[in-house]
């Protein structure tokens, strides 16, 4: 339901817009004034300097100095899609969240995205891949901010900056250096499942449409009675997963680095909208310690958890400004919905944070305003004023609680409650598991992936100079699979023997 409010600011839109229309024939300045000649700059004289007051020079370049927004530090490069998440199944016991009542259809805006290259890097690159889906519910944003690989290469958010600097350039060099990304990595044995994946042909897809998602973290649902349960998350591409090998890497960039954005917006354009089912496993909270590993370490996948089908998705339109939709939208996990709130994964708990606040930094204080951000809702609090403020309150009282202009809490809304015991700590988790998956999955492979694996990551490791860190980094893999580690070794030249007494001396 729109307020009175709402109706007002969607009024003065629509007559904006119609305005606009109106004078499509004539140039103006910003504050609407015609533009007499924007083809010469006024000057002192026929060969005099250029003068300060011409408005229109000034304005168009100050304008062009701002075009650009910050980089997103990472996922810069994306494409975005708008369509629909549509609910099939009735979960009403698991959760609360409106957007999963069966039957509902709730609006989305996609966005996929390389994560450590820059905006205008070559799409293919080898990289893990965004899936940020925002879902405009009836109860307000919802943000799935998720990867197309089902985990991720660490598992606290301390870690972050220093994982995203070692993959970034050489602030030094300005070129992305395979000595520093496993200089770091031999440190985190727990990296080794998602390099694995990473190197696989997963890490160079053939097109958005066909890669799966994965929230990679643990979510709450809770229900009505406040009863909640883990949840992971699993976008299945209807398209099948399809991916390039190393060769079809370099036939497709000698030809077009934007693969992936083509074929995203040429596929909607021809109608042939892409569509993804929406898969979800569930844990009880008492079954998190039966496993041998941490069930909410973002390193893991859950293995022999069954998965249900939820709901599906359609991408079918594509965005009318690049800048202004895919650009300009701001995801984040903090944007949660009742009925959904986060797990107690340390990955995640730092994403809750270092996601709303780099948004806050790139794209302003009400950059939750914009129009690709803006919950379908009402938005009613006390936050005001900074740059860009269009939905400011129009009242007085800008505080709660107030008998003048009230603003009441739902007590629906309130999180649930976790049992704790024990004392503040730093100390990595228990049952941390680092190499097994990664045996796992490299054993899935059929032979021509396992080779394609190898070659890939020999590549990058081969490049490497310092003998500990090659070493170590031949050991982690040696000791997922001891077939794996012994082809990789020998692929870049390392001592066998010398990997696996280092491996031999590793901990799970």
């Amino acid at each position: 339901m729109y307020t009175n409010t709402t109706m007002r600011w969607l009024a003065l839109g629509m007559a904006a817009m119609a305005g606009v229309a109106q004078a499509q024939g004539t140039l103006t300045r910003d504050n609407g004034a015609p533009v007499g000649d924007n083809q010469n700059s006024q000057t002192a004289g026929a060969g005099g300097p250029t003068l300060l007051q011409d408005v229109q020079l000034i304005q168009k370049l100050q304008r062009f100095d701002r075009e650009r927004i910050p980089e997103r530090v990472v996922h810069a490069r994306g494409t975005g899609a708008h369509g629909a998440f549509v609910a099939t199944a009735d979960i009403s016991a698991l959760t609360k969240a409106a957007v999963f009542a069966k039957g509902t259809t709730t609006p989305v805006f996609v966005r996929f995205s390389t994560v450590i290259h820059g905006q205008h890097s070559p799409e293919t690159l080898r990289d893990p891949h965004g899936f940020a889906t925002k879902f405009y519910t009836s109860e307000g944003n919802w943000d799935l901010v998720g990867n197309n690989l089902p985990i991720f290469f660490i598992r606290d958010a301390i870690k972050f900056p220093d994982m995203v600097h070692s993959l970034k350039p050489s602030p030094a060099t300005n070129i992305q250096d395979p000595n520093r990304v496993f200089d770091f990595f031999s440190h985190v044995p727990e990296s080794t499942h998602m390099l694995t994946r990473v190197y696989s042909d997963l890490g160079t897809p053939a097109g958005y449409r066909f890669m799966d998602g994965s929230s990679v973290h643990a979510y709450k649902f809770v229900n009505a009675a406040g009863e909640y349960r883990y949840v992971k998350f699993r976008w299945a591409s209807k398209q099948g997963v399809k991916s390039l090998d190393a060769k079809q890497v370099t036939e497709v960039q000698s030809r077009d680095f934007n693969h992936l954005t083509r074929d995203l917006v040429d596929a909607i354009a021809r109608k042939e909208f892409p569509q993804w089912d929406l898969y979800i496993q569930v844990l009880k909270p008492e079954q998190l310690a039966a496993f041998d590993y941490d069930p909410l370490d973002p390193t893991k996948i859950w293995t022999d958890v069954p998965e249900s089908q939820i709901g599906t998705l359609t991408l079918n339109r594509n965005p009318a400004n690049v800048f202004q939709e895919t650009e300009q939208a701001a995801f984040a996990p903090a944007n949660l919905v009742p009925g959904i709130e986060p797990s107690e994964d340390r990955l995640l708990q730092g994403r809750i944070f270092s996601y709303a606040d780099t948004q806050l930094y790139r794209v302003g204080t009400n950059g939750l305003q914009l129009p690709i951000n803006r919950p379908k809702g009402t938005v009613l609090n006390g936050n005001q004023d900074g740059a860009a403020n269009f939905g400011a309150t129009t009242t007085d009282v800008n505080y709660q609680p107030s008998r003048r202009f009230p603003m009441n809490e739902n007590a629906q809304a309130k999180y649930s409650s976790l049992p704790l015991n024990g004392t503040t700590q730093q100390a990595r988790i228990q049952r941390t598991l680092n190499f097994r998956q990664a045996g796992e999955f490299y054993r899935t492979l059929d032979a021509t992936a396992k080779k394609n694996l190898i070659a890939n990551l020999a590549g990058d490791l081969g490049q490497v100079t310092d003998a500990t860190t090659k070493t170590t980094m031949l050991a982690h893999f040696y000791k997922a699979d001891a077939d794996y580690g012994t082809r990789l070794a020998q692929a870049v030249k390392g001592d066998v023997a010398q990997v696996r007494r280092v491996s031999e001396s590793l901990a799970e």
